[in-house]
């Protein structure tokens, strides 16, 4: 299956590098991308400097592809490879408390996909993130608050094998004047739904991280699902 993806940035990149880039990124080290090319030129765009949309196709016939989106995953398995790449500030013992259990329990082996795809952890979601291990907000709250705004998914090249599958195709311009500001409107309209809506109505039988470590829940509790 021939998939077009997208990588925004600010510079042309005609052969994406295996090995090479951040370490701390949301799935560790890989090459970023996106199936969708506007939200490539968002990402791409700076705030005063035109970016790139880089254009490739990959054959991902052979290729073993973990899709976090799956019906056998929940979000915490989502948290779990997070807690992992990323820096929480864990600001209390139950923040500390929730990202022990969840990367004991929820683990999942991403490194030894050729591909991730997954929501993509700017500011919003980070944010949700880290309330939820803290206890602001509830397991529903959680999963509700990472659709806000449609922040985006990810493709992400992380073997070399998939790496040496990327054609370059070209590129379109990312022009700051148009599609920076759609970047800032679309976070802070996740933001704005958020904290007006999402983060403050519970509902009865809300699910907390406090309730999930109680009661020692695994991954295959119908409640997570």
């Amino acid at each position: 299956m021939i998939r077009t993806i997208y990588h925004g940035s600010d510079h042309i990149i005609k052969k994406p590098l295996f090995g090479v880039g951040k370490t701390y990124n949301d799935y560790g080290l890989g090459f970023y991308c996106t199936e969708n090319l506007d939200m490539a030129k968002e990402w791409g765009a700076g705030e005063e400097k035109n970016g790139f949309a880089n254009c490739y196709t990959i054959d991902c016939g052979g290729l073993s592809i973990l899709d976090l989106n799956d019906s056998k995953f929940c979000i915490l398995h989502w948290l779990a490879v997070l807690l992992e790449n990323r820096v929480f500030d864990i600001s209390n013992v139950l923040a500390y408390q929730a990202r022990e259990y969840i990367l004991s329990e929820f683990h999942i082996d991403y490194n030894s996909a050729d591909c991730i795809i997954g929501y993509r952890a700017d500011d919003s979601y980070f944010s949700f993130a880290q309330d939820f291990i803290s206890g602001a907000i509830s397991y529903r709250q959680l999963n509700n608050a990472m659709h806000l705004g449609r922040l985006g998914q990810q493709f992400v090249l992380k073997s070399k094998k998939a790496f040496d599958l990327v054609t370059y195709t070209g590129y379109e311009i990312a022009d700051s004047s148009k599609w920076y500001p759609r970047r800032i409107k679309r976070d802070r309209t996740a933001r704005k739904e958020y904290f007006n809506v999402e983060r403050n109505r519970l509902q009865p039988g809300d699910l907390f991280v406090t309730q999930i470590l109680t009661e020692g829940m695994k991954a295959d509790d119908p409640r997570l699902r």
